[in-house]
């Protein structure tokens, strides 16, 4: 839980950051920003590691409806992390390339924003039924039943 802000705060501030360096022109901001972006997708490893692992427990506080919820919130996890490590990585070489080849720092740098964008909106789908697994007072529809099934069918093909 101490990991996720990572991913639904920091990543959005930093893709704003990346945006306003590379309007600026800005190769220390693009730098500055381009870390950000790395360290806040990156972090979607210790989320999804430590959630695998803290699954049961949250499950066994929840009601039926809630638990429902967590299925839904941990399928979206596992099917959306792609775009987290996708922006870390093009942040990682938007950081690296230009050393050998410096005018492709704003390409580079252009494609992680892109795909921190795209992380923060999965984010934001992802985190969408995490708030609704011990909070019933948010429960204004049933979760998704076809995220439910899909995720029933995964879990018992392990």
């Amino acid at each position: 839980m101490l990991v996720n802000p990572l991913l639904t705060h920091a990543l959005p501030f930093a893709a704003m950051g990346l945006l306003l360096a590379l309007f600026g022109c800005s190769r220390g901001g693009i730098r500055v920003a381009l870390i950000l972006v790395l360290l806040s997708a990156a972090a979607v490893w210790p989320t999804l590691h430590y959630g695998r692992h803290g699954f049961d427990r949250v499950n066994a506080m929840t009601d039926e409806t809630g638990g429902d919820w967590l299925v839904v919130h941990r399928h979206r996890a596992e099917q959306g992390s792609w775009v987290f490590y996708a922006a870390a990585a093009a942040a990682l070489a938007a950081l690296l390339i230009p050393l050998k080849w410096g005018k492709s720092l704003k390409p580079l740098a252009s494609l992680a924003l892109v795909l921190a964008a795209g992380a923060t909106l999965m984010a934001a789908h992802i985190a969408y039924p995490a708030g609704k697994i011990r909070h019933r007072e948010f429960r204004h529809e049933a979760p998704p039943e076809a995220e439910r099934h899909a995720a029933a069918e995964k879990a018992e093909g392990r």
